[in-house]
């Protein structure tokens, strides 16, 4: 292992490699078809920075937070964490790694049991992994020090969550996330269910807390504003693949894949000097997952499409520091500041993706 490939691996907390979940799905008299919910992803997360995950409802986002939750089991490829395989653990050792990834959901009025206080449900974890708080000092300590981290008084630990508002229910997701201490955690449009102002307070909860504890973060989200001001690189999800990755600025301004592009000119911006240039309209619906396009997914409404993209699967394009956009993997790998694409026709410009300003 070369000194720049080891100091990357020490850096990186998960990585995913052609990982693949298909479902089997009733379709009437025909018996069953296959979804593959997720065909081939490929990502990485490092150590104290934020992954935003985007794409289209169906795309297969929830998904892959599902798997790499182990709530789902895959059907290829690896997922290592700190260089384990997660899926082939057993006893002890599993229910080690479990405390290490945990989850925010969406809705913090679903996900919270109503018949439990604000303090049981943030300690309930502590059950499970007894050693770390074996006393019950031990453990009010921690409850305290935890509501306090996101912002609640000791006192609201005896209130049940029907008590708080929508911010301060996912307050309490959030401490119940952090209880057992993790590297990672999965956080699945942790603010789409509340007000724009509760959003705000919630999201530099968020910040201030990766900042001091050094936690990751996977962010899924539909709001490409949000995902813009809190994530440090981008991978797009079209139909189960990752057609995309980048620095968060690189995938923003200067998208590589047309779908990206598309996306990012939709994407309302109240500044007129950030307003793009011209809208990029998809033409079409979203191909069913049970009957995806041949070659590449996105062919059917792409404006750049060409007869070799119902033929074959593209393959990576990755731009350059130089700007310049290359085929395939460079021999060394691919650094963190390279920006990737599954494309055959990849845009090669600000103002052909529809970004550059009007004059």
């Amino acid at each position: 292992m070369s000194i720049q490939t080891q100091a990357m691996s020490e850096r990186t907390v998960l990585e995913v490699q052609d990982l693949a979940k298909t479902f089997h799905v009733a379709s009437g008299a025909s018996g069953t078809r296959e979804l593959k919910a997720l065909d081939g992803i490929n990502l990485s997360v490092k150590r104290g920075e934020t992954l935003g995950l985007v794409g289209e409802s169906g795309c297969g986002k929830s998904t892959l937070a599902r798997t790499l939750m182990m709530l789902e089991q895959p059907d290829g490829g690896t997922v290592r964490f700190d260089g384990q395989d997660p899926f082939a653990l057993r006893g002890k050792s599993l229910r080690d790694w479990r405390r290490r990834v945990q989850m925010v959901f969406q809705d913090p009025f679903a996900s919270l049991n109503a018949r439990m206080t604000a303090g049981q449900i943030i300690t309930e974890p502590f059950a499970t992994h007894k050693d770390l708080y074996p006393t019950k000092a031990a453990r009010k300590q921690r409850l305290n020090e935890l509501l306090e981290l996101v912002g609640l008084r000791i006192t609201d630990a005896d209130k049940s969550p029907q008590e708080f508002s929508g911010g301060q229910r996912q307050r309490i997701g959030i401490a119940r996330a952090l209880a057992l201490g993790p590297d990672l955690i999965i956080l699945d449009e942790p603010v789409s269910a509340l007000d724009l102002s509760v959003q705000a307070q919630v999201l530099n909860l968020l910040n201030d807390l990766q900042q001091q504890l050094g936690v990751s973060y996977i962010f899924i989200s539909h709001d490409l504003s949000v995902v813009r001001h809190v994530t440090d690189r981008v991978a797009v999800m079209y139909l189960g693949r990752i057609i995309e990755t980048g620095t968060t600025q690189q995938v923003f301004d200067s998208p590589l894949h047309p779908y990206t592009a598309s996306l990012m000119s939709a994407s309302p911006k109240l500044d007129p000097a950030l307003r793009p240039a011209k809208r990029i309209v998809l033409q079409g619906e979203l191909p069913s997952p049970l009957d995806p396009p041949s070659g590449c997914r996105f062919r059917t409404r792409c404006w750049k499409a060409e007869s070799i993209c119902s033929v074959e699967r593209p393959e990576s394009r990755v731009r350059e520091a130089d700007g310049k956009i290359s085929l395939g993997m460079p021999a060394m790998g691919v650094s963190e500041e390279q920006q990737i694409a599954e494309c055959h026709f990849p845009v090669e410009s600000a103002a052909e993706a529809g970004l550059a300003v009007s004059a």
